[in-house]
């Protein structure tokens, strides 16, 4: 990986193994070369191919997961990265990843800074992180509507917790 020290590895490996065996979204490694959206990471099949020498953010894969996450769980298995943009909720499935992949930095205890650093989110990163410590987070209603978490007022009428807490990791 690209200039991370083994701090960041560790949260990096931590991702991997809650990935594959929490969540259930299956990873692999290989050589991509600069066939991907992000440096490092391709989504093929539902599943996140890694290139560990290109790879510039590892948290990235988390958001990455998240795209997998959210969508239907039939769908889940042919998803590949040239198929999400063409998906036609894209918008809200972009924010919904955003969403997820907060709550697994919680699940974690990662600070959300792994996932949102500064060269993501179109300069957007203090806008979805101050409104996660506000409490005031983008796409927790559409998570809530596919069934994968519940906002405060819910949460207590059906003794769940909250966001960021999951009710389920994937989409039914």
């Amino acid at each position: 990986m690209k200039e991370n020290g083994p701090a960041e590895m560790a949260l990096f490996e931590q991702c991997i193994d809650f990935l594959n065996n929490v969540v259930g979204i299956e990873t692999s490694f290989r050589k991509i070369g600069n066939k991907s959206f992000l440096p490092g990471l391709l989504i093929n099949k539902g599943t996140i191919i890694i290139d560990k020498d290109a790879l510039e953010h590892p948290g990235d894969i988390l958001h990455e997961a998240g795209h997998i996450a959210i969508v239907p769980a039939f769908e889940r298995l042919g998803l590949s990265e040239k198929d999400i943009v063409k998906r036609r909720n894209r918008e809200g499935e972009e924010i919904m990843a955003i969403a997820w992949s907060y709550a697994a930095c919680i699940y974690l205890s990662i600070d959300p800074f792994f996932v949102f650093h500064e060269e993501g989110y179109r300069g957007g990163r203090d806008f979805i992180t101050d409104g996660c410590r506000d409490k005031n987070y983008i796409g927790l209603d559409m998570l809530e509507n596919i069934g994968m978490t519940f906002n405060d007022k819910k949460a207590r009428k059906s003794n769940q917790l909250p966001y960021p807490h999951m009710v389920k990791w994937l989409r039914a």
